[in-house]
C-alpha cells in the first residue's frame, strides 16, 4: 500500500507540475491573500476533485472538451471579477470576512476548473488498476496539496516583496489581468477544439 501511495503521489505531482495553469491562480491568489485561508481552500478542493476522479473513474475523462473548458473560463473569469471588485485598503472588520471569503475563493477557483485534467484522469487510472481507492486519493491529494503548497508560498513570497514595492492597485490590477488571460486563454482553447472537430 505505501508503494500504491508514492506511486500516485509521484505520477499525479509529476503529471501536474508542468504547464499547469492552477499553479499560476495559487500564485495569483498568494498575493492577494494570506496563505492559510488559501490552503484551507485549495486543500478542501483537491480532496473533493480527487474523491470524484477515484470515485467516477475514468468517465470524468469523458467529459466533453468544451464543456470542462468553459467551466475552467468561468472560473478564471469569475475570480477576476471578485479580484477586480475588491478594494485595495481592507476595513477593519473585514478581516474575519476576508479569511473566509480568501479560503472560499480558493475552493471555487480550484474545484471548478480543469476537470478531467491530467491529474485527476492519473488518479481515476490508478485507482482503477490498483482496486485501493483510498489510497490512490489519498497519495493524489498530497500530491495536489504539494504542488499547491509550493505555488502559495512562491506568491506568498511574492506577496512580502510586492507590499514593500508596488502599490495595492497596481497588485490588483496584474492578478486581474493574469486571470482575465488565463480565462481568455481557455477560451480560445474551446474556440480551437471546437474548429478541430
Amino acid at each position: 500500500m505505501v508503494l500504491i501511495f508514492f506511486t500516485t503521489f509521484g505520477t499525479v505531482f509529476v503529471a501536474e507540475i508542468v504547464g499547469d495553469k492552477l499553479l499560476y491562480t495559487t500564485s495569483v491568489l498568494a498575493t492577494r491573500y494570506r496563505t492559510v485561508p488559501i490552503m484551507l481552500g485549495m486543500a478542501g478542493a483537491f480532496m473533493a476533485k480527487m474523491g470524484v476522479a477515484v470515485v467516477v473513474g475514468e468517465a470524468i475523462s469523458r467529459l466533453p472538451t468544451v464543456l470542462v473548458a468553459s467551466i475552467t473560463a468561468i472560473s478564471f473569469l469569475g475570480v477576476a471579477y471578485v479580484l477586480w471588485r475588491k478594494s485595495d485598503t481592507p476595513k477593519k472588520s473585514e478581516k474575519i470576512h476576508t479569511t473566509r471569503k480568501a479560503a472560499m475563493l480558493s475552493f471555487a477557483a480550484i474545484f471548478f476548473s480543469e476537470w478531467g485534467d491530467v491529474g485527476q484522469v492519473t488518479a481515476a487510472t490508478l485507482a482503477a488498476r490498483y482496486r485501493l481507492p483510498f489510497i490512490v486519493w489519498l497519495g493524489a491529494v498530497c500530491a495536489m496539496i504539494t504542488k499547491g503548497t509550493l505555488a502559495t508560498f512562491l506568491g506568498a513570497g511574492i506577496r512580502r516583496w510586492i507590499t514593500q514595492h508596488v502599490s495595492p492597485r497596481v497588485v490588483r490590477y496584474a492578478a486581474v489581468g493574469l486571470l482575465l488571460f488565463l480565462g481568455i486563454l481557455t477560451v480560445i482553447e474551446i474556440l480551437l477544439r471546437g474548429a478541430d472537430h
